[in-house]
């Protein structure tokens, strides 16, 4: 029997995840769950977050390790993270520093002054790259002129990284690539335009960083005999958690509207083809590549980022409630009584969450709740509202006309939440797996070694024998909904 091992690093936490496929079914066994965070660094007068990535690599050799002995021989291991953060390696194959983090504020303007050259129509009609300040193009802007990126040979996303290390291979996977902002759209290879256009503005050599791009399904190598892990294949699976999640969708039908609900909320449909028009480039959407040479057109939306935040600064103050209590607490309270804006970039930094939502509140005129559950209400309101606007947006630029939203991640056990989302957006939820990015890893792994038929159809049958899904219907009036887009958005 085939064993499979997921390393699935999200910006929170990792875990290792052991799988099988037997009788149609995927069966999986957690071997290990550690945290992740930002580690602040002193560097010059300002301080610099960076992710620990040593950590992470001794945390998942240690995982790898149990599961061989626990579970071994292992067939094939994956890896996925989040997007856009990478390392840096010199000549001689030697991480120059830890990953700086997407949170840190250097990219700050920057993609104010790259639009000085590069216009953001040409850089969209080529990438189809939603903005973020902190997309790996204006990283490495950002980074022009120092020793650090002057001395680089070779960049290397996050789960590349980890596998160069694993395997002894380099290579970028291009579900990952495609969130860089150096990746053509259409033809899903390394856009020479972009390349050549940071050389002539930056004097960035960005094309002697990159490597050879894989697609999902890709056997890149052999787990190095001396990890102690045995010699595993490993695999490029969707490395970019997002792609891995959303090929873990249990969908039938066409028009596949999806909701990737943890830290951020991706939310968008499936397509076959990027949409690059200018009405898009508008609306902030994004073509990320996906699984099975799908499209995930999209748009990142702030998302339990901000109630994780407000826990942990409870927490910090010697308030800390649980979670299953905030949320009854929550479901108790008046809807849409006070909305904000997710989006708010007040709202993407870490800090004293709670003091900034007041703060917003204050500042539209609507007064700040008393009590916590008042608060947490506001945020789920306020996140369902966006994903009805998003959604919307999303059908409206490609054209399409989704029935059913699947939300997958941990936000599919938020019971109130998936509710809010299908009164919100007046479309059926359908809620599961949580664990999808993990089963989308695990199971192009078994596609690429021969354990599972090819093509998504086959996979998703898989997830959806092994993962039941939760139904939430509208409910209540789509007036109230209109009234609050409308007083948040005119």
């Amino acid at each position: 029997m085939s064993v499979h091992v997921a390393v699935d690093l999200g910006a929170a936490s990792g875990r290792v995840v052991v799988g099988r496929v037997t009788g149609g079914r995927l069966t999986t066994t957690e071997v290990a769950r550690f945290p992740n965070g930002p580690v602040s660094v002193p560097v010059g007068e300002r301080a610099t977050l960076h992710w620990d990535v040593l950590r992470l690599w001794s945390e998942v050799l240690g995982a790898l390790r149990t599961a061989a002995r626990e579970h071994g021989p292992l067939t094939s291991v994956g890896i996925d993270s989040w997007a856009v953060d990478h390392g840096l390696l010199d000549r001689d194959g030697a991480l120059l520093a830890n990953p700086v983090h997407y949170r840190d504020s250097r990219t700050e303007g920057v993609p104010e002054e790259v639009f000085t050259h590069l216009t953001p129509e040409w850089l969209h009609a080529r990438t189809g790259l939603q903005v973020l300040p902190f997309n790996t193009v204006f990283q490495l802007v950002a980074a022009a002129g120092t020793a650090q990126l002057d001395a680089a040979h070779r960049m290397l996303l996050v789960p590349d990284l980890l596998g160069h290390w694993l395997s002894g291979e380099s290579v970028t996977e291009v579900t990952n690539a495609s969130t860089t902002g150096l990746l053509d759209a259409t033809s899903r290879q390394w856009s020479d335009d972009v390349t050549s256009e940071l050389a002539a503005h930056y004097g960035l050599d960005v094309a002697r960083l990159l490597t050879p791009l894989v697609e999902p399904g890709t056997v890149v190598g052999r787990v190095r005999p001396t990890h102690g892990v045995g010699e595993a294949a490993l695999v490029a699976v969707g490395s970019h958690d997002t792609a891995s999640a959303v090929a873990a969708v249990p969908a039938t039908e066409q028009d596949v509207a999806y909701i990737s609900s943890g830290t951020w909320s991706l939310v968008g449909l499936e397509l076959p083809a990027p949409v690059l028009t200018e009405a898009s480039r508008r609306a902030n959407f994004t073509n990320e590549l996906g699984v099975g040479g799908t499209v995930r057109f999209l748009r990142n939306v702030t998302g339990l980022w901000i109630l994780q935040e407000c826990l942990r600064t409870w927490a910090e103050e010697g308030r800390a409630t649980p979670l299953a209590d905030l949320l009854a607490a929550a479901a108790q309270e008046p809807p849409l009584e006070r909305v904000v804006d997710v989006d708010d970039p007040v709202l993407g930094r870490p800090g004293d969450m709670p003091g900034r939502l007041a703060r917003a509140l204050d500042a539209s005129g609507q007064r700040a709740p008393r009590t916590a559950g008042g608060l947490v209400r506001c945020v789920l309101d306020s996140l369902a509202l966006a994903y009805r606007r998003t959604l919307r947006q999303a059908a409206e630029l490609s054209g399409r006309d989704p029935r059913v939203v699947h939300v997958v991640g941990g936000g599919a056990r938020n019971e109130l939440l998936c509710q809010l989302t299908a009164d919100a957006t007046g479309l059926t939820v359908l809620a599961g797996p949580a664990e999808a990015t993990a089963a989308g890893n695990l199971l192009v792994q078994a596609q690429a070694t021969g354990a599972l038929d090819p093509g998504l159809a086959s996979l998703r049958a898989v997830v959806a024998a092994s993962a039941p899904t939760r139904r939430y219907e509208p409910r209540g009036p789509a007036s109230r909904w209109n009234a609050a887009e409308q007083r948040l958005w005119a």
